[in-house]
């Protein structure tokens, strides 16, 4: 007679662990169906995020020429204090030899004072307290310690600060190093996102850029040929409006940056052949025998601040964004002459399409 064994049922576990395993399988084959649809992005949805990390780029980029020019101040500095530091140590061994000479004439003379012996026997620091006390120290001793005295302290003292300025330097090159990456970080992944569109797309959006900077041109030398009409003597009325240059020093600054038109941008660059915003401000009015700050916030600070634009003129420093992370030359008709971000070139725009408010002008 065949026996009838019950079939041997899977433990509680066993069913748990199944079922999470299939219920995890429908959730992301669910997952996977829903994104599925977003994983690629339209032409313009790409375009405004990969603008806003241009945007986060260039804010990094200002931060880092912040941290590249205090580094730069900061060698300086420490170079200088290191050679005032080589030639006092210089002088204190003269003074030093100095008054080693007078001991051996005193000894030459009948044996070394206890004055004496008691300075080369000791460090000089606290002797001249000391050494007061003895009347038997010569008025050419005195002169000659409190000289060594002093020379000590103001070298103490320089070492000292240098100390601080080595340490404020590591700081500062660490701040350096971390900007760098965040700069690189953000265009990578700009980088990857416009990999995401078709050839047919990125020529789209190119025309688009190509399009906005030919009409800002046109409409920037509109200007300029209003106010070549204006101050060339005839006898129309001269326009005293945005079209006339704030100054000869700005005209020759804007006309500096207009030879650069075309020019790439590329992060932490200051010409001749390639800017980023601050470098080509601080570049053009270098040509003009104008030293201004190398960052834009900087920049912000200096001359005589605008709030109006119908009261910019022709070459005035213009700046966007909350945190003035973007500056550009001001070119008339609302126009602005500037290095945009990465990926294009030194061009004309409308102030209109920046992508940021502006905040003021600064007339230098």
């Amino acid at each position: 007679m065949a026996s009838h064994r019950r079939p041997k049922q899977p433990s509680r576990t066993r069913v748990t662990v199944l079922t999470t395993a299939a219920a995890a399988a429908v959730a992301l084959s669910a997952n996977a169906a829903n994104a599925a649809p977003s994983e690629k992005l339209s032409k313009d949805e790409v375009k405004a995020k990969v603008d806003k990390l241009y945007e986060q780029a260039e804010q990094a980029t200002e931060k880092y020429n912040g941290a590249k020019e205090k580094q730069q101040k900061l060698q300086k500095e420490i170079s200088t204090i290191q050679d005032n530091v080589a030639r006092g140590q210089e002088e204190l061994n003269k003074l030093r030899d100095g008054l080693g000479s007078l001991a051996t004439a005193q000894y030459r003379s009948g044996g070394i004072d206890a004055s004496v012996q008691l300075f080369l026997s000791s460090d000089p620091d606290d002797y001249l307290d000391k050494a007061s006390t003895l009347d038997q120290l010569s008025s050419q001793q005195v002169d000659a310690l409190k000289k060594i005295q002093d020379k000590q302290r103001e070298l103490a003292q320089e070492r000292a600060e240098a100390t601080e300025k080595l340490k404020d330097l590591s700081a500062t090159r660490t701040e350096l190093g971390k900007k760098k990456k965040e700069v690189q970080s953000k265009l990578g992944e700009a980088q990857r996102l416009l990999n995401t569109l078709t050839a047919k797309e990125k020529q789209q959006l190119a025309e688009q850029d190509q399009k906005r900077a030919q009409e800002s041109q046109k409409r920037a030398q509109e200007s300029q040929e209003r106010a070549n009409r204006s101050t060339g003597g005839g006898s129309e009325r001269p326009d005293l409006g945005e079209s006339v240059p704030a100054s000869n020093r700005a005209q020759a600054a804007f006309a500096a940056a207009q030879t650069r038109l075309g020019s790439p941008y590329v992060y932490g660059a200051t010409g001749p052949s390639s800017f980023d915003c601050s470098g080509l401000t601080s570049w053009a009015y270098a040509q003009a025998d104008v030293s201004i700050p190398r960052t834009s916030e900087a920049q912000s600070q200096i001359g005589t601040r605008i709030t109006s634009v119908s009261d910019l003129k022709v070459g005035d420093l213009v700046f966007f964004f909350n945190d003035l992370h973007h500056v550009g030359l001001y070119a008339g008709n609302g126009q602005v002459l500037h290095a945009p971000r990465t990926g294009t070139v030194v061009r004309y725009e409308s102030m209109s399409t920046i992508g940021g408010p502006f905040m003021w002008g600064v007339r230098v």
